[in-house]
């Protein structure tokens, strides 16, 4: 074998290292990109429009899987929480001030003037 073909064994392909890195950036990150940055993104990868669109799929389905995890955990905690309990103990380490002010209404009308 000459040294050329050898080179060219060795040698990945950088373009398809590339795009399988976008790619996997892409998945990673979706969950958070809107569908129009993710089709930036890719878009100098000239993919197939099916792959495209799988993509898109795969980042909408992720979106929706990861709101509802996090919606279920918040929920979960916040289902934990003694509510009573909660405002006692803060209650009881604050002290309120209220204060109630009582102004008449000034009454620029005619009608309630009587003559």
């Amino acid at each position: 074998m000459s040294n050329d073909e050898e080179e060219k064994i060795e040698k990945p392909s950088i373009p398809l290292v590339d795009v399988a890195k976008k790619l996997f950036t892409v998945g990673v990150s979706a969950a958070f990109m809107t569908e129009e940055s993710i089709r930036n993104y890719v878009n100098d990868l000239k993919l197939p429009k099916e792959v495209l669109q799988f993509i898109l799929n795969s980042a909408a389905k992720g979106k929706e899987e990861l709101v509802q995890r996090v919606g279920k955990e918040i929920s979960g905690l916040i289902s934990h929480i003694d509510w009573v309990k909660e405002a006692s103990k803060f209650a009881e380490s604050h002290k309120f001030k209220i204060e109630i002010e009582i102004i008449p209404k000034k009454n620029n009308s005619k009608s309630d003037v009587s003559s």
